[in-house]
C-alpha cells in the first residue's frame, strides 16, 4: 500500500513529502450525490493506521472506525459533495472531476504531490499520478476512499428520513432490485439521477 508514496518520496528526495490521496464514492448509484475526498496523511511508521484498505473491502463498522482515526491523524483533509443537478449537467465523470478538484483545492495545507484513483485532472495545479484501482494500491488513496464512502453513506441515511419510500438507508441509492422496484412503484424523487433511470421508467406511468 506504500509503493507509490515511497516512489515519490525517493524521486523528490524528501522523506517528509506531503502526498494527497484522492478518491470518490457514488459514481454508480441511481440517486444521491457523488462525494469526493482528499487527504494528506502522515507517513511515518508511528502514524500509520493499521487496517487501511479499499473502502469497498471493509465492513461498515470497520470503515466508520477507520474514518474517525483518519480525521484524527490527517495532516489535512477535505470532502466535496456534488449534487444530482451537477451530475446531470456535467455527466458523472465531469461531476467527479469537479468534486475531486474541490476536495484538493480545499485542503488547508497544500500537497507536494497528488495520487488520484483512476481519474486524470487536467486543471490540477499540482504534480500528480492517476492510478487504476488506486484505492487498493495506495495508502493515501485508500484513506480518501474511506472518507468519501463513510460521508456519503451517512448522507444517504439522512436522506432516507426525507424520502423513506425508497429505503435509501439500506442500499445508499445503488440500483438494487428493491430500489428499482420502488422507483417503478413511486416514481423518481428529486435526488434521483434522471439520466441513470430512463430505462427503469420505460413502460411505467412515470416515463
Amino acid at each position: 500500500m506504500f509503493e507509490y508514496e515511497n516512489k515519490y518520496k525517493i524521486q523528490f528526495n524528501n522523506s517528509q513529502l506531503l502526498i494527497a490521496g484522492v478518491d470518490e464514492a457514488g459514481r454508480g448509484p441511481l440517486a444521491g450525490p457523488v462525494v469526493c475526498a482528499a487527504c494528506i496523511m502522515p507517513l511515518d511508521d508511528a502514524s500509520i493506521i493499521t487496517g487501511i484498505n479499499d473502502s469497498k473491502k471493509l465492513s461498515e463498522k470497520k470503515r466508520t472506525e477507520l474514518f474517525e482515526k483518519i480525521i484524527e491523524v490527517a495532516v489535512s483533509y477535505n470532502v466535496a459533495i456534488i449534487c444530482e443537478k451537477d451530475i446531470e449537467d456535467l455527466n458523472i465523470l465531469g461531476a467527479t472531476k469537479k468534486g475531486m478538484l474541490q476536495a484538493i483545492n480545499g485542503l488547508h495545507i497544500k500537497p507536494d504531490f497528488v495520487l488520484l484513483d483512476a481519474v486524470n485532472l487536467l486543471d490540477l495545479q499540482f504534480q500528480s499520478e492517476s492510478i487504476i484501482k488506486g484505492d487498493a494500491k495506495s495508502y493515501t488513496i485508500a484513506c480518501a476512499s474511506i472518507l468519501a464512502k463513510v460521508t456519503r453513506d451517512k448522507l444517504m441515511i439522512e436522506l432516507h428520513e426525507k424520502y423513506p419510500a425508497y429505503n435509501l438507508k439500506k442500499h445508499k441509492g445503488y440500483g438494487t432490485k428493491e430500489h428499482i422496484n420502488n422507483i417503478q412503484q413511486f416514481g423518481p424523487c428529486e435526488i434521483h439521477r434522471n439520466s441513470f433511470i430512463q430505462n427503469i421508467l420505460k413502460g411505467s406511468s412515470y416515463e
